[in-house]
């Protein structure tokens, strides 16, 4: 048995009625869709959100909140993070081209080093901000943070 050759059981499908052929089939004239009005038309399409002429919900709430237009998202990188990859690659320096490269950052992010797990190599890394912990950490293991 493969997925190509299933069929449904016998007896539980049928073909449905066809619309709009002729009045004696039992489904023309109006071919199912009442008398006049909207939904009757050729093209009827209802919007998302339509409630009959009702205000929609999302016109009846209020707007609210505040899109800051000159925000900053940075991709944080965790110290852990960069220890197994000090450790897997022999690294003795890690920046943005390194990230890139291993699949931790895109080209066109910026990046924070965050304070998460601990730092055994003195590693050199660039990233573009860092957090305190983060920067007492590389120090502590020999390491220098220099902030791009």
């Amino acid at each position: 048995m493969n997925l190509n050759n299933i069929k449904p059981a016998a007896g539980s499908t049928h073909n449905s009625k066809r619309l709009g052929r002729g009045q004696g089939s039992g489904k023309g004239g109006t071919s199912a869709k009442g008398h006049k009005g909207q939904k009757a038309r050729a093209g009827y399409s209802r919007k998302i959100g339509f409630e009959g002429g009702q205000m929609p919900l999302q016109r009846r709430l209020p707007k609210f909140g505040f899109t800051n237009v000159n925000r900053k998202e940075y991709r944080g990188i965790n110290i852990d993070t960069l220890q197994i990859l000090a450790d897997t690659k022999n690294l003795t320096e890690i920046n943005h081209d390194v990230l890139v490269e291993n699949g931790l950052a895109k080209r066109s992010e910026i990046v924070k080093i965050m304070g998460r797990g601990e730092l055994k190599t003195g590693v050199s890394v660039s990233a573009h901000k860092f957090t305190k912990s983060a920067e007492e950490a590389i120090a502590k293991a020999g390491g220098k943070a220099i902030t791009l």
